[in-house]
């Protein structure tokens, strides 16, 4: 059996691989004799790394979720300046990327890499979206402390409705995402009532 390409990182490729898969396939194409042929190498590497393929999954969906830590640090780095409504829409508009944005049914439709997620990560269940909460009621609670946020906002409510909304208004890609303009109208009607929109000087 031919072996294709040697992969001198053969975890990070197989993942880059999967990605495009998703990408292009959606989570039905999404299978490892397709991952290996995206990579250009035999069935058998992926299994050399992974115990099966759900536990490759596993770790795809928890390296890509980590990509999120960086997005969080930047959005909490943005209290007290810009406004809240456009720091929160800029980073609704990242989060909800298009890889997100597959993985998220991936996760939906497959058990046993839901079951795996919550073993591995604290709300891991419906990782992406956990690390956008998480994210999101962090960035409201610095905003708060400043000010800008008001002292007695329902930040866990404002939270839940950020990321479920957020989520629906990106999660139907076609013909393509939401516009920044219509992400920045739905947020800025759900933080009205709590949120200054005044921007810093």
């Amino acid at each position: 059996m031919p072996t294709g390409v040697h992969l001198h990182d053969a975890r990070r490729q197989l993942f880059d691989a999967a990605e495009r898969v998703l990408l292009r396939d959606g989570p039905n194409g999404l299978t490892s004799r397709a991952v290996t042929d995206e990579a250009g190498c035999a069935k058998g590497v992926l299994h050399r790394h992974f115990a099966d393929f759900d536990a490759f999954l596993t770790d795809l969906v928890l390296d890509r979720a980590a990509r999120l830590e960086t997005q969080a640090s930047a959005l909490r780095e943005s209290a007290g300046t810009g406004t809240v409504a456009g720091n929160l829409t800029g980073a609704l508009t990242t989060m909800f990327g298009p890889v997100a944005m597959a993985i998220i049914p991936l996760i939906t439709f497959r058990d046993e890499l839901r079951a795996r997620l919550r073993q591995a990560m604290p709300g891991g269940g419906v990782a992406i979206l956990a690390q956008a909460t998480t994210a999101i009621s962090a960035y409201l609670a610095d905003e708060r402390e400043l000010g800008r946020v008001a002292a007695g906002a329902d930040l866990d409510s404002l939270t839940l409705s950020l990321v479920g909304g957020g989520h629906l208004l990106f999660v139907d890609r076609d013909p393509g995402p939401p516009t920044t303009e219509a992400v920045d109208r739905f947020v800025t009607s759900v933080i009205a009532d709590s949120v200054a929109q005044r921007p810093v000087q």
